[in-house]
């Protein structure tokens, strides 16, 4: 009897470990840091600049009990419900592959809009839509994979993802269309019919829609650029480095030092028309700017993500000035504007 009474607080305890590391359906996240652009972009005899362009992190990861409670006491440490990072049907490597997608789109679009607006070469070639991810119980999970290209819908060429939805607006639950896809560097002929989409993603505006069922369409660019361009962020991924990007491609494009000698962050996504779109995690990510000892720091205007951020700014009590801005030109008319 002494022998249990000894040994069953020791019982409990390890219970109570295993139960707080369990992990259970939610992504924590937490601020990251801020990575110099410099070292991972490189244009061919770029200009050198003393100041820095960053880009911003958030650390995420899947939670466990302990993660959740932590982040229940915990200012900038925050829990995520698992389907509001990766799709209802999306598996974990395939929600990492979707971001690493996202990341690369990211950089053609950021590497478009600086060679254009510093008049230098480019050639951009649209291929095709990027399958990155299918809904289960739709046709396009029995019939398509993840990393087909979509070139062709009924003998008619597909360039973007664009041209693609607007193209499957046109038909109804039912109608059958023929996609042509490259796979693997094989093209194959397939034949697939239209399927209302489930409840559970369903158009915002609560209407019906029918559809292949495929999630996240990427537009497949290919790009030649004069001068050449290198780009390596390892495992890096998502969109919301591509404001940064495209200034960090700028200044070394032109003569001017954009930086002036500055540590300058910031994040946002970018699309070809130049306009910077929201992202998650503005408020971990304006405390990995003032980490790193960033002066200033890029916010989105869009989603209230200038707001959120300043909010952050004035919490943790920085110097960093927060600079609202809704296009690429909006980042570039303030560096213009700025002395040393």
């Amino acid at each position: 009897m002494k022998r249990l009474r000894t040994q069953w607080p020791w019982a409990v305890l390890l219970l109570v470990i295993l139960i707080a590391f369990l992990p259970i359906p939610y992504y924590f996240t937490q601020p990251g840091d801020a990575k110099v652009l410099s070292p991972i972009i490189k244009v061919e005899e770029g200009n050198k600049s003393e100041g820095s362009f960053m880009l911003t992190t958030v650390l995420i990861g899947k939670a466990n009990a302990a993660e959740y409670l932590w982040a229940q006491v915990s200012d900038y440490r925050e829990v995520i419900p698992e389907d509001h990072v990766r799709g209802s049907d999306e598996t974990e490597e395939e929600y990492q592959s979707r971001q690493l997608q996202l990341m690369q789109s990211s950089q053609h679009a950021a590497t478009i809009v600086a060679y254009k607006e510093a008049n230098k070469g480019i050639e951009i070639t649209n291929k095709g839509v990027l399958i990155t991810g299918v809904i289960s119980g739709m046709p396009a999970a029995d019939l398509l994979k993840i990393g087909d290209l979509i070139t062709e819908l009924n003998g008619s060429q597909i360039k973007t993802a664009e041209q693609l939805v607007d193209q499957l607006k046109k038909f109804k639950a039912n109608d059958e269309v023929e996609l042509t896809v490259s796979r693997d560097s094989k093209e194959k002929k397939v034949t697939i019919a239209l399927k209302p989409f489930p409840e559970k993603v369903v158009n915002k505006d609560g209407e019906e829609r029918a559809g292949i069922g495929i999630t996240y369409p990427v537009t497949f660019t290919e790009i030649e650029t004069n001068p050449e361009i290198k780009i390596e962020t390892n495992q890096i991924g998502g969109p919301s480095a591509g404001l940064m990007f495209t200034l960090e491609i700028y200044n070394q494009l032109t003569k001017t030092d954009w930086t002036k000698g500055r540590q300058i962050a910031g994040t946002g996504t970018m699309n070809e028309a130049g306009e910077v779109g929201p992202i998650g995690g503005i408020k971990q990510k304006v405390v990995a700017a003032d980490n790193a000892d960033a002066v200033v720091f890029f916010a989105p205007v869009a989603a209230d993500n200038y707001k959120h951020a300043k909010e952050a700014a004035e919490d943790i009590n920085t110097d960093m000035e927060i600079v609202p801005v809704k296009t690429f030109t909006d980042a570039l008319e303030y560096l213009k504007k700025e002395k040393n």
